[in-house]
């Protein structure tokens, strides 16, 4: 089964990460069994000189997202970033701080626009990712 989102919702994401370009943009994904019906794009908590490779979600942002799903009647069904000038495969950052069971849209941003959009899946035993499917509905 892969994650199901819409085409608008890709554009949203992808404005996000290349307005937070060279820094890696960040968010989440809430939605309903594995469909996205809206994204809830965050600023990059961490310190300066880390950003362009690395971002922070903090305790906080998590709590405005739980609270945005409950009002929306939705869940918390996963993360979105970007890997500036990289790979949009998950590092081992990116799986030390996954959990299983979120859906992870990576996206390569290259020169500031976007190239590609992937989604990963953390197995239960948070040893490795697998990537799943992404269907624009």
């Amino acid at each position: 089964m892969g994650l199901k989102i819409t085409n608008e919702i890709l554009v949203g994401i992808s404005k996000h990460i290349e307005a937070a370009y060279p820094e890696e943009g960040a968010g989440f994904l809430l939605g309903v069994d594995g469909e996205v019906c809206e994204i809830l794009s965050l600023p990059n908590a961490r310190e300066d000189e880390a950003r362009h490779n690395r971002f922070l979600i903090t305790p906080e942002d998590y709590l405005k997202a739980e609270m945005k799903a409950m009002e929306l009647g939705v869940d918390l069904i996963g993360v979105f970033h970007s890997h500036p000038d990289c790979p949009n495969v998950p590092s081992e950052y990116d799986r030390e701080w996954a959990q299983p069971f979120f859906s992870y849209i990576i996206s390569r941003v290259d020169q500031g626009k976007t190239v590609s959009h992937r989604s990963w899946k953390l197995i239960e035993d948070r040893t490795k990712y697998e990537e799943e499917e992404i269907e624009i509905a």
